[in-house]
């Protein structure tokens, strides 16, 4: 684990929030290095909620943040708990919809300018997420079969490595 990201997350219980934008087919997703099993993670774009915010307003300061889309929260889903030696979060899982803004690799605010994690966004085919390494894509897709078991997602699910 990238040694920026382990001094600011390590050991502490976190609360993200995270959105499922689809665009026919495709869901978009964020590529970030210094995360996942082996320093690459595809997931959907998400982050921290910060003291006073709502789950929804972090949600769309995320979005906005990381790839330059407005969106709106449509429906609440499920929730995520991600457990390994360093990292415990509670992941808020929502389907969203886009409003407006332009796609762009957006950036992570609290990192330096030279240590960002953000690499890449795109919408994502169905067919592009069942071939990618299963460890570089969050946990909950790592046994669907089909791109509306994702949208079907409902209740608590946990990933312990």
């Amino acid at each position: 684990m990238d040694e920026i990201v382990k001094a600011m997350y390590s050991h502490k219980v976190r609360v993200r929030v995270c959105g499922l934008c689809f665009e026919g087919a495709s869901l978009l997703m964020v590529k970030h290095i210094g995360l996942g099993e082996k320093g690459i993670l595809w997931s959907p774009p998400g982050g921290g909620m910060e003291f006073g915010e709502t789950a929804e307003q972090c949600l769309m300061r995320e979005f906005e943040e990381e790839t330059g889309l407005i969106i709106e929260p449509v429906e609440f889903l499920f929730v995520n708990e991600f457990k390994n030696e360093n990292l415990h979060a509670i992941e808020l899982f929502f389907s969203v919809r886009r409003t407006g803004g332009y796609l762009k690799k957006g950036n992570d605010p609290e990192l330096p300018s030279h240590h960002q994690l953000i690499k890449a966004v795109k919408f994502v085919t169905f067919d592009e997420l069942k071939v990618m390494p299963v460890e570089n894509k969050h946990n909950v897709f790592r046994k669907i079969d089909d791109i509306s078991d994702v949208l079907n997602m409902r209740g608590y699910f946990k990933f312990w490595q």
